[in-house]
């Protein structure tokens, strides 16, 4: 019975013990299996693609039967930036690379757009000492004998590809070449990159070039490189291996930091002024951290690109006119003639003088370009100094100009390069000091003449030493190239016009139909955004008549979804007649949104806005536009305004043409009709009152409405501009952000917002002349102001001249003035 019993225990036992072996032998093959997919799955290639497919290579495509094989530039990015940074890459100077390009990221890194290389059992950890090695193994593996040249560069380089293919061709690709700019570690890191005193390294992130014999010799040890790291830098170990392997260290050239150049601002690099030598000479770029300062500078740079072909251009117009001269074909043949489309030069206009024509563009530079046919036709001439005088303005001295004191500085710069380019092998330099005075004067034909009177420093540097002060007069002549025609069918502005207005008109008329029909507001078109006049008015009855006549015309008859809001200055008694006109109007649109605000007390413009853009009048997605009563406009004026206006992003401020006192002219009184001309007016560049703003944006704690302590003319504007170009130049953070995570494209632009003012002449905007009294007890500002504005609307420079010199008394005072002068010498 016991043995029976210990036999049962025995088997329950094994029993046992056999399920549990069951189920662990289970378990270890369903972890097997578990491995196995697993293996499975890491052994599947992270792209789908072959190699050749990512970056687009044919099979038969080889460095003997391809330009187009000159080099292979591999960048190291992560998945964080491939839709940031390495977007920004081939959007740019990517797709321009004389070769091809590929991504390099960890593994299961993939895009549809991008050729993306995912390195297998490679991370994003930081330092990329694996993903640098792995992706020169990886060209060696699969490109090796495709290209002759292969980069190393990070996802942050900007190259210019037209001068890194300038530079390559130079060099023999069939000999060891390690280029880079050369460094041996910072003062706190020396000693401790295990390199030898003569040993040193390329920097990585400025890019790195091997030659395709160089990673030959390199790419089959990276295993032993990868295997005895050193220390934590990547670029320090690559140029340890190429030093071992290859036998040649990182080039010790002294240019090579200006050809691969690395900004050691950081983050802050390349976010200023782009037009400097550093830029212009490299051939890299680093670091841009932003992919908006990516395309930022890829804009600049196709700019200057365009710069170069222009001027090419003008040289070979240059050389057609001087063969032609050879070859004795006269100036009147169809051969000097410009070859463009039928229909884009006019009839009348076919004759050989105009844009693209081989005797006007090949023309030799020189002063007698233009010949006048009569003194009428003579060409003025403006003085530089300190300031712009000119013949040809209102104000005969004016502010030079950022645009003109650019393009002084441009000519100033090409001809010191110019001077000094053979002056530096003679053991000289010249240096450019100040430009003394000068003069300029602009040909609509042959381009911008300039006379300068420089102050140069010579310098002698060999021999003899010596440093001298000189003036050399400079004369030279910026020629037009020729002017690109796009024909279309009709003219576009007015197309978009008439559609503008045709949809406004569509929509007006459908809004009334579905308030008394009740249509589905999903079949409706979208309104345009409102337009709010905001007219401030102090007394001036009959003028604010003629404005109510002309708002009621163009934006109530022709229905351009515009509202009105008047601001009132006054005793109620003095505003019966004012309030009498508002409410006919209102009579005769009902439907429309006309107001008003009564205040008492002296008037103020700056109050008057601003208590009208803080109304409930306005809506915070309405555009306000704050006007004159004196001002003239049409429909064409709302669409620009629509046009100009961008909310969050830009403030529209025209530049209103302004009539001289026609009284002076011709006798005659203000009317509507006045001629867009020199004689009749002028464009009033220094006044900034008439504006288009939406109201969420001058409610910004930035802006906040106007300055209301301003009392009586004027200023109030001056001070609303200063306001928004503060904040045009505020910078919203996204250079200063600190995160290791990226911003993407789309977000850093949003990040970028900015209030911009966007200003251009319109002379659908038309100021009818009144007269102007000066109060006495106005701030010095105001009234200085206020008096320029009076000066400025008298007449125009030949007017003033003409009744100058007919007044005899005039002759007499200058004849005897002059005559004193004389003596006293």
């Amino acid at each position: 019975m016991l043995q029976h019993t210990m036999t049962k225990r025995k088997t329950l036992i094994i029993a046992c013990f056999g399920i549990a072996l069951g189920l662990c032998i289970g378990t270890v093959l369903k972890n097997y299996r578990a491995l196995e997919i697993v293996k499975r799955c890491s052994m599947r290639p992270t792209n789908l693609k072959s190699p050749n497919e990512i970056i687009g290579l044919n099979d038969e495509d080889t460095i003997q039967n391809s330009q187009r094989n000159l080099v292979f530039v591999g960048v190291m990015t992560a998945k964080n930036f491939i839709e940031g940074r390495a977007r920004a890459v081939y959007d740019t100077w990517g797709k321009e690379v004389p070769g091809r390009i590929a991504f390099f990221s960890s593994e299961g890194s993939y895009s549809d757009e991008l050729p993306v290389v995912g390195l297998k059992n490679v991370d994003d950890r930081y330092p990329p000492q694996k993903k640098s090695f792995m992706m020169l193994y990886y060209m060696f593996e699969h490109y090796i004998d495709r290209f002759e040249w292969f980069i190393r560069a990070d996802d942050d380089v900007y190259m210019e590809p037209d001068k890194l293919e300038r530079f390559l061709r130079s060099i023999d690709s069939s000999k060891p070449q390690f280029i880079g700019q050369a460094g041996k570690g910072n003062s706190e890191e020396f000693g401790l990159l295990s390199l030898e005193f003569d040993e040193n390294f390329c920097m990585g992130g400025p890019g790195v070039i091997l030659s395709s014999e160089t990673l030959r010799r390199v790419a089959p040890h990276i295993p032993t490189c990868l295997k005895n790291l050193y220390s934590t830098h990547e670029d320090v170990e690559v140029g340890r291996c190429v030093q071992k392997f290859a036998g040649i260290p990182c080039t010790w050239n002294y240019e090579m930091q200006y050809i691969l150049r690395h900004n050691s601002s950081g983050r802050n690099a390349y976010t200023g002024k782009l037009k400097r030598k550093e830029i212009h000479n490299a051939i890299t770029l680093h670091p841009i951290k932003q992919a908006p300062l990516m395309y930022r500078l890829h804009s600049y740079i196709q700019g200057l690109k365009a710069e170069e072909l222009r001027q090419e251009s003008l040289l070979l117009h240059r050389d057609i006119k001087r063969m032609a001269k050879y070859l004795d074909v006269p100036d009147d043949s169809t051969y000097m003639l410009p070859s463009v489309s039928p229909g884009a030069i006019p009839e009348k206009d076919t004759g050989k003088r105009h844009f693209e024509d081989h005797n006007i563009l090949g023309i030799s530079p020189e002063l007698n370009k233009f010949v006048p046919a009569s003194t009428a036709d003579l060409l003025d001439w403006s003085f530089i100094a300190r300031s712009l005088y000119s013949a040809g303005s209102a104000n005969p001295k004016q502010k030079i100009d950022s645009a003109m004191r650019e393009g002084l500085e441009d000519v100033i710069t090409e001809v010191m390069e110019n001077i000094n380019y053979y002056s530096r092998q003679r053991g000289r330099v010249i240096e450019f000091r100040e430009l003394l005075y000068g003069y300029h004067r602009l040909d609509a034909l042959h381009g911008q003449d300039l006379i300068l009177d420089l102050l140069l420093i010579y310098k002698k540097y060999r021999g003899k030493k010596m440093t001298v002060p000189v003036r050399r007069h400079l004369y030279v002549q910026r020629a037009f190239t020729g002017i690109f025609v796009k024909e279309l069918d009709e003219d576009f502005y007015n197309v978009t016009l008439q559609q503008s207005l045709f949809g406004s008109l569509l929509h007006n008329g459908m809004a009334r139909l579905s308030s008394h029909f009740t249509m589905a507001s999903n079949l409706l078109t979208p309104p345009p955004d409102t337009i709010v006049f905001v007219l401030p008015i102090a007394g001036r009855l009959a003028t604010f008549q003629r404005f109510l006549s002309i708002y009621e015309r163009v934006c109530l008859v022709a229905a351009q979804h515009c509202d009105l809001l008047v601001v009132i200055f006054g005793q109620p008694d003095e505003l019966i007649d004012h309030l009498q006109q508002l409410n006919e109007l209102r009579s005769r649109h009902i439907y429309q949104q006309i107001n008003y605000i009564q205040r008492s007390g002296q008037f103020s413009r700056g109050v008057a806005l601003d208590i009208a853009a803080r109304s409930s009048y306005i809506r915070q997605q309405d555009i306000i536009l704050f006007i004159d009563v004196d001002m003239v406009f049409n429909v064409e004026t709302l669409q620009r305004v629509r046009m100009h206006t961008q909310r969050g992003r830009q403030v529209y401020l025209p530049i209103v043409f302004s009539q001289y006192d026609p009284k002076r002219r011709n006798g005659a009184s203000a009317s509507e009709q006045v001629p867009i001309d020199d004689e009749n007016g002028y464009f009033r560049q220094f006044g900034f009152g008439i504006c288009a703003i939406y109201k969420s944006d001058i409610l910004d704690d930035d802006i906040n409405g106007f300055d209301k302590d301003i009392t009586g003319w004027g200023l109030e504007d001056v001070k609303f501009l200063e306001k928004i170009v503060r904040v045009g130049t505020r910078q919203h953070g996204f250079l200063s952000n600190t995160a290791e995570v990226p911003l993407d494209y789309n977000e850093a632009a949003e990040q970028w917002r900015r209030l911009s003012v966007f200003r251009a002449p319109d002379p659908t905007l038309v100021h009818i002349y009144h007269d102007i009294n000066c109060d006495v007890q106005l701030d010095p500002p105001q009234y200085n102001m206020c008096l320029g504005t009076k000066a400025n609307s008298l007449g125009s420079t030949r007017l003033m001249e003409e009744l100058f010199f007919n007044n005899r008394q005039n002759i007499d005072f200058i004849t005897e003035f002059n005559r004193q002068k004389h003596q006293s010498r």
